[in-house]
């Protein structure tokens, strides 16, 4: 496999939509509609808002998202592999990327919400062998049975550079 080029997105193309739409449609009938919390791409593109997609080959194949909770907490969003590039590392890969941008930032803790149904093992052994753990409901979140709520405390470090740009092996 050709290694992963990861990159911020600033615009929305159509195969960027087509990627995010198809993110979507996986997860229908995982949960009922309102414990699902995928944003829209213009969600993902808005201010506060750090979209990343990684390319193999020049084919989008992964996207990522940092969305500020409050200062100096982000949440993970949109993770997605594509169906047939699972299983490479590109979410490790992709994980950490977007993890060493939040500590470049001054970020110190980063959460999420991911589902529990069966869909969703895989990204929360993902996450847990990131270093994420669970946690109550944070920012807008309600309790909800069909959610897991995953944080993870950050290093701060306000030397490092702003990573907008990556050429990984996966």
């Amino acid at each position: 496999m050709s290694a992963i080029a990861i990159d911020r997105v600033h615009a929305a193309t159509p195969e960027l939509e087509a990627f995010i739409a198809a993110h979507h449609a996986e997860m229908v009938g995982t949960a009922p509609p309102e414990s699902q919390h995928a944003l829209p791409l213009d969600g993902l593109l808005r201010a506060g808002a750090r979209l990343f997609a990684g390319t193999v080959d020049g084919r989008i194949v992964a996207t990522g998202a940092l969305v500020v909770v409050e200062p100096q907490h982000e949440e993970l969003k949109s993770m997605r592999i594509d169906p047939s590039m699972r299983g490479r590392g590109l979410g490790r890969t992709l994980v950490r990327f977007l993890l060493d941008d939040a500590v470049a930032r001054g970020v110190t803790r980063v959460s999420l919400e991911t589902g529990r149904d069966e869909f969703f093992l895989p990204a929360r052994t993902l996450y847990a062998a990131a270093g994420f753990r669970e946690c109550e409901a944070f920012g807008r979140y309600l309790p909800d049975p069909h959610s897991a709520f995953l944080t993870l405390e950050l290093p701060y470090s306000s030397a490092a550079p702003e990573p907008s740009h990556a050429i990984m092996n996966g």
